[in-house]
């Protein structure tokens, strides 16, 4: 590689990618004004090579992912973004082709969702490749949806579908597997690499965070797995639920590796990796909500209700309580 300065790599890859707040990314600080009357909503991910996604992955996906999983916790709280910092800790093998494959995605997902970057750090690591981003957004002061206000009788619902990420990931563990599991090739090579862009680049669902705020009583982005996150969410909520999991929306790749090998459920809906939205809303409020998030192509699907604290936290498969252990992805 040849020598290239810190200055030289921010004015070459990624101050053409910054807003109006990050002065040309030429000075220390970025600028934000808020709308009046709204409140600055933050939320920080960091992805690292072998723990988020794998090293020889492609750099635009890698870019995508590393955005995307911050603006799915914006959207789950109802917040509009607007911009990003960004922490880069590159290896000793980084090349200029990479980098540049890395900043034209990651410019054209921050222009797709009107969220540019704001300024941040580049360090070199003789560790992993490292990305840590910080999204900023804003909601209408006392508007944003939290995790502590589910109520009792609520429906317990979530956008898109599930497994498909924690299936993606199998996916791609498989390409390195000289013999991959019965169901990748029961699928068929379409669904398996739906599954795998599912994986590489989550879809965060920025287009229900208006919706969210307006009509959701409590939500959560869904990243460690349904089962899990749903325990945290009710925790935070001091309340319990009851959810049928043969009701969770499955896409047509998920479904069909479902029927090839019913083992994955685990994988399904402890997984991970979804960044779906999971909320809670109150009866009277549901097809208004469900209406928008047909209006935004991703869909709702019920799966229960918020039951009382003093219930037992109840999870439904094939007609018979279900256990997951913890539920989620854990990196402890």
């Amino acid at each position: 590689m040849a020598a290239m300065s810190e200055d030289d790599l921010i004015a070459s890859f990624f101050a053409p990618l910054a807003g109006e707040g990050g002065l040309g990314l030429a000075d220390d600080v970025a600028r934000l004004a808020l709308s009046e009357n709204h409140e600055l909503i933050v939320t920080t991910d960091g992805v690292v090579a072998g723990v988020h996604f794998f090293a020889d992955d492609p750099p635009a996906s890698i870019a995508r992912k590393a955005l995307r999983v911050n603006l799915s916790d914006l959207a789950a709280k109802g917040a509009r973004p607007l911009g990003f910092l960004l922490t880069l800790a590159l290896p000793e093998t980084w090349t200029r082709d990479w980098l540049a494959a890395f900043a034209a995605a990651l410019g054209e997902d921050a222009r797709a969702y009107h969220c540019p970057l704001l300024g941040g750090d580049t360090v070199r690591t003789p560790g992993p490749l490292t990305i840590a981003i910080t999204a900023l957004g804003e909601t209408p002061r006392g508007t944003m949806t939290a995790r502590t206000t589910a109520r009792v009788g609520d429906v317990v619902a979530v956008t898109g579908s599930v497994g498909d990420g924690a299936l993606g990931l199998a996916v791609r563990h498989a390409r390195h597997e000289a013999a991959p599991p019965a169901w990748i090739a029961a699928i068929g090579e379409e669904k398996a690499g739906a599954l795998l862009q599912r994986y590489l680049e989550p879809l965060p669902r920025a287009c229900m965070a208006e919706a969210v705020r307006g009509w959701a009583s409590c939500a959560m982005d869904v990243s460690d797995g349904l089962v899990g996150d749903l325990r945290k969410l009710t925790a935070a909520s001091g309340v319990s639920a009851s959810v049928d999991l043969d009701l969770a929306p499955l896409s047509a790749a998920a479904a069909a590796a479902l029927a090839a090998d019913e083992s994955l459920a685990r994988q399904i809906f402890a997984g991970g990796d979804d960044y779906e939205i999971l909320l809670t809303v109150a009866p009277e409020h549901y097809d208004a909500l469900a209406a928008a998030a047909r209006a935004a192509g991703c869909g709702l699907t019920p799966i229960g209700e918020i039951t009382p604290v003093s219930e037992p936290f109840r999870v439904m498969w094939r007609g018979t309580p279900a256990a997951f252990g913890k539920g989620s992805f854990s990196h402890f």
